[in-house]
C-alpha cells in the first residue's frame, strides 16, 4: 500500500511541475503574442497614402521558414532568404510566391548557420546582381561562410560567382549581414565563429565588419592595407545601418548581456573579447549604448526618420534608438507581441517590415509563423 502511494504523489508532483513549466513558458513566451493581426488582401508595395487609414500591423507572409533578411525589388517586391537555403519573392502583384525564386544547394542549415544576408547590387535595375552570405561545409575547413552573387533576368537566377570565401562559421556566430553602403562598396558582418581570439586577429576574416567592391576586390583606402577588414573586435554583429549623416552603425550580440550597438569607424577596434558593454580600455571603442544584464540578442537594423531600428530575438521586440539624442534614447516597441524578431527594414513606400524568428529552435512557434509583417510608423509612438 505505501508503495502504490508513493508512486501516485510521485506522479502528482510530476504532473503539477508539468503544469508549472507549462505556464512559465507560455507566460515568457506566447502570453502577449498578436494573433489576429490583419494580412493584406494584396501586396502592391506602392507609396504610402496618407488619405488612408493604415492599421499600426499587416501581415504580408505567413508560414516562413526561418525568414533571415529582406531586400526590396525596384518594384516594391520584396525578395528575402529562409535559413535553410530558400531565396524566395512576395511579388508586388501577387503575394508570396508558392516555390522559391532559388534553393541553394550547398547551404548547411546548421545551428545559427544557413542562408542568411542578401542585398541588391545598387545598379540592380541594369545588372540584376543579387547578392548571398551562406554557410556550407568545406572539406578541409569545416564550416565555413561566403558571399557569392547571382544574377537574375525576370524570375530566373543564374550565373553564380563566388566572391568572397574563407569566413569561418560555426554552429554559433556567423554574423551573416551584407549590404552595400553610400560609398557603393559592399560591407559583411562576420562572428567570431565561436573562438573568441579570432576577433582580434586581423589576419582573420571572423569577428569583423568587412569591406570589399562588388567584385570582392579590396579598396585601396580600406583601413589595413590589402585586407578586406574595416574594423575589428566584434563578437557576432548582425545589423549594419547608416544614418542621414552616412555614419555606419552596427548591433551586436554580446556574451551574456552587454549587447552594443556600435558606431563603426574605420580601422577601429570594439573589443571584444578584452572589453564588452561599459567595459573601457585604451586603444578599444566602447558601444553607443548597451543592454548591461538584459539580453537583446540584437539583429538585422536600418534606419527611419533619426532613429536606428533593430530587432531582437531574445528581446522578442523591435528596439529604436534615437541615435542623435545625447545620450541615445531606447525605445521598446511591441515588446513580446510577434515573438523573436530577426530584422526590421524600412521599405521604399514608408513603412517598416519586420520579420519573426520563431521557428529557428529558440522560440515557440504559433500557427503561421514565421511571418512578414508591414508597420505603419505614423502609428508606432500613438498606435490609436
Amino acid at each position: 500500500m505505501n508503495g502504490l502511494i508513493r508512486k501516485r504523489i510521485i506522479f502528482l508532483i510530476l504532473v503539477i511541475s508539468i503544469l508549472i513549466f507549462g505556464f512559465l513558458l507560455w507566460n515568457a513566451f506566447i502570453s502577449d503574442r498578436q494573433t489576429d493581426i490583419q494580412k493584406l488582401n494584396d501586396y502592391h508595395g506602392a507609396v504610402m497614402d496618407e488619405t488612408v487609414d493604415v492599421p499600426l500591423v499587416s501581415l504580408v507572409a505567413t508560414d516562413l521558414k526561418i525568414p533571415w533578411d529582406l531586400d526590396f525589388m525596384p518594384d516594391g517586391s520584396i525578395i528575402f532568404t529562409e535559413r535553410e537555403g530558400n531565396l524566395r519573392l512576395v511579388d508586388n502583384n501577387g503575394g508570396l510566391l508558392d516555390e522559391p525564386l532559388l534553393v541553394v544547394s550547398d547551404v548547411e542549415h546548421t545551428g545559427e548557420g544557413g542562408l542568411l544576408g542578401v542585398t541588391l547590387h545598387p545598379e540592380f535595375d541594369t545588372n540584376g546582381y543579387i547578392y548571398l552570405y551562406y554557410t556550407y561545409s568545406d572539406s578541409g575547413s569545416g564550416l565555413t561562410n561566403r558571399v557569392v552573387r547571382y544574377q537574375m533576368l525576370d524570375l530566373n537566377i543564374h550565373n553564380m560567382t563566388i566572391i568572397l570565401d574563407g569566413i569561418p562559421g560555426a554552429n554559433i556566430h556567423n554574423g551573416g549581414r551584407i549590404k552595400f553602403g553610400p560609398d557603393g562598396h559592399l560591407y559583411i558582418t562576420t562572428g567570431d565563429a565561436g573562438i573568441a581570439d579570432f576577433a582580434q586577429d586581423v589576419d582573420s576574416l571572423a569577428g569583423k565588419i568587412l569591406r570589399i567592391k562588388e567584385d570582392g576586390s579590396v579598396p585601396e583606402d580600406n583601413p589595413f592595407s590589402g585586407s578586406p577588414v574595416f574594423s575589428l573586435g566584434h563578437r557576432n554583429p548582425q545589423g549594419l545601418v547608416w544614418d542621414s549623416d552616412k555614419r555606419l552603425w552596427s548591433t551586436e550580440h554580446g556574451a551574456t548581456g552587454n549587447d552594443e550597438l556600435n558606431l563603426i569607424e574605420a580601422g577601429k577596434n570594439y573589443g571584444w573579447p578584452l572589453i564588452e558593454g561599459s567595459e573601457t580600455a585604451p586603444g578599444l571603442e566602447s558601444p553607443v549604448i548597451h543592454s548591461d544584464r538584459n539580453t537583446w540578442a540584437p539583429s538585422g537594423a536600418d534606419y527611419f526618420e533619426g532613429s536606428v531600428y533593430f530587432g531582437g530575438l531574445r528581446g522578442q521586440s523591435l528596439y529604436e534608438a534615437r541615435i542623435y539624442q545625447t545620450p541615445p534614447d531606447l525605445i521598446i516597441h511591441f515588446d513580446g507581441e510577434f515573438g523573436r524578431l530577426r530584422g526590421v527594414v524600412s521599405g521604399p513606400d514608408g513603412y517598416l517590415y519586420i520579420f519573426t524568428s520563431n521557428r529557428d529552435g529558440r522560440g515557440v512557434p504559433l500557427s503561421h509563423d514565421d511571418q512578414i509583417i508591414r508597420v505603419n510608423p505614423q502609428k508606432i509612438h500613438d498606435p490609436f
